[in-house]
């Protein structure tokens, strides 16, 4: 048996502790769609890319879901449940701006109605200067 056959596969020795690689969103969604390709798995692509197949199948789902377009964007992926409470906070807030909005309105009204009564009331009483 011949032990220099090319169909061998080289042996990789890890000699030192790795750091974890770091997938750009461009890199994720090229393994994403060639593993999507015709006679392609999803194996074979993570192994030729040195990513886990779990990895791969997780990519994919997020994918399908809408989450790589954020990261594309350097936007933060948040929960649906916070997103709501968000939303639903935002209304809240909206809604006292409006009630705040009437109240100045309001106030504003009353400022120049007290502004005008001043007024009158500083003028002379018609009546009074026969009296001195």
């Amino acid at each position: 048996m011949d032990m220099t056959s090319s169909n061998a596969a080289p042996i990789e020795v890890i000699t030192k502790t790795q750091t974890r690689k770091r997938w750009s969103a461009v890199e994720k969604k090229a393994m994403i769609l060639e593993s999507s390709e015709p006679g392609q798995s999803v194996s074979a692509v993570a192994r030729k890319n040195g990513v886990a197949p779990s990895q791969l199948f997780y990519w994919r789902r997020i994918m399908e879901e809408g989450a790589l377009t954020a990261v594309e964007a350097n936007e933060q992926v948040v929960a649906i449940s916070e997103f709501k409470a968000l939303k639903a906070q935002i209304r809240q807030l909206e809604r006292l701006l409006g009630q705040k909005t009437v109240q100045v309105e309001i106030l504003k009204e009353a400022v120049t109605l007290a502004r005008e009564k001043k007024l009158i009331s500083r003028a002379p009483l018609q009546g009074l200067d026969d009296l001195r």
